[in-house]
């Protein structure tokens, strides 16, 4: 079922009464991403996948996004739950930046927590100087250009060849988005903190999985990360690069599966 939230679009599958899992995709996609992680789950658990405020089929308005804004968001979609039970956040590269966040401003909200391919530290002076080359990019080829060179980064070169129908597909999906919510995602990137120091404060269980090949947000990058959040599991997922749950979601979805199963 699709519905409307506050100029989100939102895709609800599975029981209301089972425990709800939220998915926050990564840039430049939809939730669509998430596609065999709800078809795994959606049978025990409510899968809430939403778009990210100015991609996909969600609103795009001025463009004028920050990462707050974007917690805001999510808090807008965990109060339309209507649930005693607090949501389970999975969230990609992109989505993970908003999740931490989120963790921080409000982590008694969430009952565990699974980051995939992301990063918790800010962006420094070189990658501040690469997000305006990509507006500036945008500004002056359009979405077409962009979404093939930065797309094309995400997948390893072995999944390129073999699924590349698959991968041109999601290219297509994401030079049709409006061109001011993409660099509107941008701005808000570059407005979030550095969220390393709060790292060791995160206290619900939490499962960090990388793809082996992920130059984006490394492996060694993820690993550091979870021996800083007490209690955390890593799970290294072969055979893929930055997209591990699109390129592997076999492996992928055994290793989230069996996270949720020790909750």
């Amino acid at each position: 079922m699709k519905k409307t939230v506050g100029g989100l679009s939102v895709l609800l599958e599975g029981n209301q009464k089972n425990r709800a899992i939220i998915f926050l995709h990564g840039f430049p996609y939809d939730h669509t991403m998430w596609h065999a992680q709800i078809a795994a789950l959606s049978e025990t658990y409510y899968c809430v996948a939403y778009d990210i405020r100015g991609l996909g089929d969600s609103s795009v308005g001025d463009g004028q996004f920050t990462m707050e804004s974007f917690v805001d968001d999510l808090e807008l979609m965990i109060g339309d739950l209507k649930d005693e039970k607090p949501p389970i956040l999975c969230a990609f590269s992109m989505g993970g930046y908003i999740a931490l966040r989120a963790l921080e401003r409000m982590e008694n909200k969430f009952s565990a927590l699974i980051l995939c391919d992301t990063a918790a530290h800010a962006d420094n002076n070189d990658a501040k100087l690469r997000r305006s080359d990509a507006i500036k990019r945008i500004n002056a080829k359009g979405l077409t250009s962009f979404s093939k060179h930065f797309i094309a980064q995400c997948y390893s070169d072995t999944y390129k060849k073999e699924h590349k129908e698959l991968v041109d597909k999601r290219i297509n999906k994401s030079m049709k988005f409006n061109s001011i919510g993409v660099k509107g995602c941008v701005f808000a990137m570059l407005t979030r903190n550095d969220m390393t120091e709060f790292l060791p404060s995160i206290k619900i269980p939490t499962l960090l999985l990388c793809g082996e090949h992920d130059t984006l947000t490394p492996p060694s990058g993820m690993q550091t990360m979870a021996k800083q959040i007490e209690g955390s599991e890593f799970a290294l997922i072969k055979n893929a690069a930055h997209m591990s749950v699109v390129e592997n979601p076999e492996e992928s979805n055994e290793a989230i599966k069996a996270f949720l199963a020790k909750l």
